[in-house]
């Protein structure tokens, strides 16, 4: 009897999803072809704190495994922190200035085919205009031709005081990141690429790469970063991707209704489209403002800081939602700690704005993990991959 109850609820669904306009399942296609030794060598510098000025931080300090590819917490603690995630401390040697001002987001399919803009204001986005085809921040510009814009975010966290790369008076990269030196054979990526090639089992490891004795380029350890990136963060096999695949019976029952919300009455999906759930463009929804802010108002306006349109004040790249259950706290500045009061903020921003002084930011050690509840927020579990598949092999 319940085989047949829930065969037939499985049935309703199916004709209202097949009326909708659910994605197409993802493809091998999807993503570009890797190379193994390259990224095996990415692995190696994802952990390695040699890429930061005081050698003492990691790309995989705000951006582990296993916290979802971030570092579960509202805003993050980098240049002079201990630990990770909400264990994370202030090192009383080396007190932090301030809070990274935005939300370390998941890394979760980033080197995807389709995945052209890059952080949360789209500071880095392809743009056939741009030198190398590539737009990037202002003194920031590509020395060399690189293939994805992942490569070229992945050597920008290097250059930031609070994020990696320490503050002047600590190292000879922060004083030419303050300068403003960064190109050329004495600029901070060079000093960075040195460190780097300085390590006999990276150089060795290079000349298979690029060639023996061929000088190492900061491109070369961008690349090598979104090569891992991409072959370690792919989640391409949830329920969900099983669903669209024709696994009839991949999804719950409630999970069905959840998508049925998602892709009908909800309207999730004219933001969250496509076969990533994201339409890569920039919106405002009025999340509540908090922490040090990109400017001396302590405010952020994100993608007009970068376009300087008035229209685009207030306006943030949509997220993909891959994996989405395993990277609270969400919003650009990790608002929302939980997945069901982040929906319902889109539903009632203003309510959200007005209860600001009630929100429980996940930093440090003091907010409980998310919960999962109605069928707005089962939805979003079903497409988590079961991953990380390779973790043990990353620890």
């Amino acid at each position: 009897m319940r085989l047949l109850i829930t065969t037939a609820i499985l049935t309703s669904f199916a004709g209202i999803s097949a009326a909708s306009d659910l994605p197409n399942p993802i493809l091998p296609s999807d993503f570009p072809t890797l190379d193994t030794e390259i990224v095996s060598i990415g692995r190696q510098l994802f952990y390695d704190p040699v890429l930061s000025g005081n050698d003492n931080i990691a790309c995989a300090t705000c951006h582990h495994p296993a916290l979802g590819t971030g570092d579960a917490m509202s805003l993050s603690i980098g240049e002079g922190g201990l630990g990770l995630g909400r264990m994370r401390e202030v090192d009383n040697g080396n007190e932090i200035k301030d809070r990274i001002p935005r939300n370390a987001p998941a890394l979760f399919n980033l080197g995807a085919r389709e995945f052209s803009v890059m952080f949360h204001d789209g500071r880095v986005m392809r743009d056939r205009d741009a030198m190398y085809g590539i737009k990037m921040p202002e003194g920031r510009t590509l020395e060399r031709p690189r293939n994805t814009a992942l490569a070229a975010q992945n050597i920008l966290p290097i250059l930031i005081h609070d994020e990696m790369a320490g503050h002047p008076g600590e190292n000879p990269i922060a004083d030419a990141i303050e300068a403003e030196e960064i190109h050329g054979p004495n600029g901070a990526w060079q000093q960075i690429t040195a460190k780097v090639e300085a390590i006999e089992e990276y150089r060795m490891a290079f000349d298979w790469i690029i060639g023996q004795g061929t000088p190492l380029h900061i491109t070369d350890i961008g690349d090598a970063l979104s090569q891992f990136i991409t072959y370690e963060f792919r989640a391409t096999d949830s329920p969900f991707d099983q669903y669209l695949n024709g696994k009839a019976d991949a999804l719950r029952a409630d999970q069905m209704a959840g998508m049925e919300l998602f892709y009908g009455k909800g309207n999730c999906a004219s933001c969250h489209s496509g076969k990533f759930q994201t339409d890569h463009g920039f919106h405002a929804i009025g999340l509540p403002q908090f922490g040090p802010g990109k400017d001396d108002a302590y405010a952020d306006t994100g993608r007009g800081m970068i376009s300087g349109l008035d229209e685009d004040k207030y306006r943030f790249r949509t997220p993909s939602l891959r994996n989405v259950t395993l990277s609270a706290p969400y919003g650009h500045n990790g608002a929302y700690t939980d997945l069901e009061a982040m929906v319902r903020h889109h539903l009632i921003p203003s309510r959200g704005l007005a209860i600001m002084i009630a929100v429980k930011l996940r930093c440090m050690r003091s907010v409980k993990p998310p919960r999962i509840g109605s069928r707005w927020t089962i939805w979003p579990k079903c497409c988590a991959s079961p991953w990380p598949q390779r973790l043990s092999r990353l620890i």
